[in-house]
C-alpha cells in the first residue's frame, strides 16, 4: 500500500521516470559493489579424484539431531563400498586412533559424518598420512562443511565424493600441538564453548551468553601478538583458519575461502555490557581488532589457559602459538552440487567506508579496529 502511494505521488508530480532511473542505478551500484568487494585471488585448482578403493568413515548417530539415522547415511555409504564405524554415544571413542588403524589397514580415503570436533580429529590423521579427507554434513552447524559448499539440509549429497568428485587442498590451523579446521578460541570465546547448551545450539548460545561473558570475564588476562596486531587486556580472542566475514564477531558465519594461507584474528576489549551487546549484534562499539597473520601468539600470566578447539574444550600451555599450514589437507567434495565457495553477502559497512573514506583509510591494512 505504502509503495503504491509513493509511485502514485511520483507519477502525479511527473517524476516517475526519474524515480525509476534512480532505482535502476541503485540496483546496478549494489551489483557492481558486490562484485568489487569479492576476493579476486585465484582459487586452488580442482583435481579430478578417482573412486576410493577402501574408504573409511566415522559417523556419529547423535550429531545434528540424528541426521545419520534420518538419512540412512551409514547404509548408503556401505552400499558405495565404504567401511563405516558408528560411534557409541555412551562411551568415549578415540576417533583419531580409529582413523590411524584404518590407514594402516589400507584405507585410501578418510571421512566423517559428525560434528566439527570429530572432523578435526580425523582430518589431522589425514594431514599426517597425506590421505584424502571427506565430509558429510551431518552435524549441528558443520562450519567446515558449510564453507566447502556442502548442503547441510541434504547431507547424503556429500557421499558422492566416495565415487569420484574432485579434490582440493585447503589450509589447516594449529594452536600449539592441536590442529583445527575452523578456529581456536580463548577467553570469553572459550567460555562459550563450555556453556551447557553450546552443542545443541551454537548460534543461540553464543549470542545469548557472549555479552555477559565479555563484561564479566574473570579469567586470565590475555595478550595477542602478531605481525599486524598487538592487543593487551583482551577479553576474547578468536583465531580462525582463514578469516570470517567482517560482520561476524562470534565465529558463527562463513569464510569466503579456505585456501588463503592466513589466519583470521578477532580480539575484543569492551568496557560495558551495552558495548558487548552492541558488538555481538554487529554494531561498531567497544574495541574489536581484526587482523590476518601467518602466526599469532596468545600470552597469559597463567601456565595454561582454557581454549576451544573446533568446539572442543581443552587447556593449552602458554604461550599459545597459532599458525597456519597452507594446503595441508586434501579434501574430496562432490563434482556436482552447490558451489564450493558460496557468494559472500555484501558488506555494507565496508562499502560505506570505501565510498566515503579518505585516501589514507583506503590503504591496505593487516589489522583494523572498530
Amino acid at each position: 500500500m505504502a509503495a503504491g502511494m509513493v509511485v502514485l505521488l511520483y507519477a502525479r508530480a511527473g517524476l516517475l521516470l526519474l524515480a525509476l532511473v534512480c532505482v535502476g542505478l541503485w540496483v546496478a551500484a549494489v551489483a557492481v559493489a558486490g562484485a568489487a568487494l569479492r576476493r579476486t585471488e585465484p582459487a586452488a585448482p580442482d583435481v579430478a579424484a578417482p573412486r576410493a578403493v577402501h574408504p573409511f568413515l566415522v559417523m556419529n548417530p547423535r550429531s545434528g539431531g540424528g541426521k545419520v539415522v534420518e538419512h540412512d547415511l551409514a547404509g548408503r555409504a556401505r552400499a558405495l563400498g565404504a567401511e563405516v564405524v558408528l560411534l557409541d554415544g555412551g562411551r568415549h571413542v578415540d576417533v583419531a586412533a580409529l582413523a590411524r588403524q584404518a590407514v594402516r589397514s589400507g584405507s585410501d580415503l578418510l571421512g566423517v559424518a559428525g560434528g566439527d570436533g570429530t572432523q578435526a580429529a580425523v582430518a589431522r590423521v589425514a594431514v599426517e598420512q597425506d590421505v584424502p579427507f571427506m565430509v558429510v554434513a551431518a552435524g549441528t552447524r558443520n562450519h567446515f562443511a558449510m564453507d566447502l559448499g556442502l548442503d547441510r539440509s541434504h547431507p547424503a549429497e556429500g557421499l558422492a565424493a566416495l565415487t569420484g568428485g574432485v579434490e582440493v587442498r585447503v589450509d589447516v590451523g594449529w594452536a600449539g600441538e592441536r590442529m583445527f579446521v575452523n578456529n581456536a578460541s580463548f577467553g570469553a570465546y572459550a567460555a562459550v564453548v563450555q556453556s551447557p547448551g553450546y552443542r545443541d545450539d551454537k548460534t543461540a548460545t553464543a549470542l545469548n551468553v557472549l555479552p555477559d561473558l565479555l563484561t564479566g570475564q574473570r579469567g586470565p588476562g590475555l595478550r595477542l601478538r602478531s605481525a599486524g596486531a598487538d592487543v593487551a587486556g583482551a577479553q576474547a580472542i578468536l583465531v580462525s583458519n582463514n578469516p570470517y566475514a567482517t560482520t561476524d564477531v562470534a565465529g558463527l558465519g562463513r569464510r569466503e575461502r579456505l585456501d588463503g594461507g592466513v589466519l583470521g584474528v578477532l580480539a575484543v576489549t569492551v568496557s560495558s555490557a551495552a558495548d558487548a551487546a552492541r558488538l555481538v549484534r554487529g554494531s561498531r562499539s567497544g574495541r574489536l581488532t581484526r587482523a590476518t597473520a601467518d602466526e599469532v601468539v596468545i600470552e597469559a600470566e597463567e601456565a595454561s589457559i582454557p581454549a576451544g578447539i573446533d568446539g572442543e574444550s581443552v587447556r593449552l600451555p602458554t604461550p599459545v602459538r597459532c599458525r597456519v599450514q597452507p594446503g595441508a589437507l586434501r579434501v574430496r567434495v562432490p563434482r556436482l552440487g552447490p558451489a564450493r565457495r558460496p557468494r559472500p553477502p555484501l558488506d555494507w559497512r565496508r562499502l560505506w567506508r570505501l565510498a566515503f573514506a579518505s585516501d589514507r583509510n583506503l590503504r591496505p591494512r593487516s589489522a583494523a579496529r572498530e
